[in-house]
């Protein structure tokens, strides 16, 4: 049976403040990401928390890309 997808999560550690808060930036980058990798973007789903943090969702036909901050750890999941 061959594969039909890779499926990566990403761990990242001293990302650059500014970014871990910055919800359009993030959404710019998982579109960037989505149309580099040829995917059909179905929606996206974004949420701001209080006082800092984002979640971002690319729905793709695919299937999805995510990321998700915690800015006071320096810290995002995607």
């Amino acid at each position: 049976m061959n594969a039909l997808a890779v499926h990566l999560h990403l761990e990242l550690w001293g990302v650059e403040a500014a970014l871990r808060d910055d919800v359009a930036r993030l959404e710019a980058a998982l579109l960037d990401a989505a149309a580099a990798a040829r995917c059909q973007v179905l929606g996206v789903v974004k949420h701001h928390f209080e006082p800092h943090g984002v979640s971002v969702v690319v729905m793709v036909a695919e299937s999805h890309l995510s990321i998700h901050t915690w800015p006071e750890h320096g810290y995002a999941a995607a």
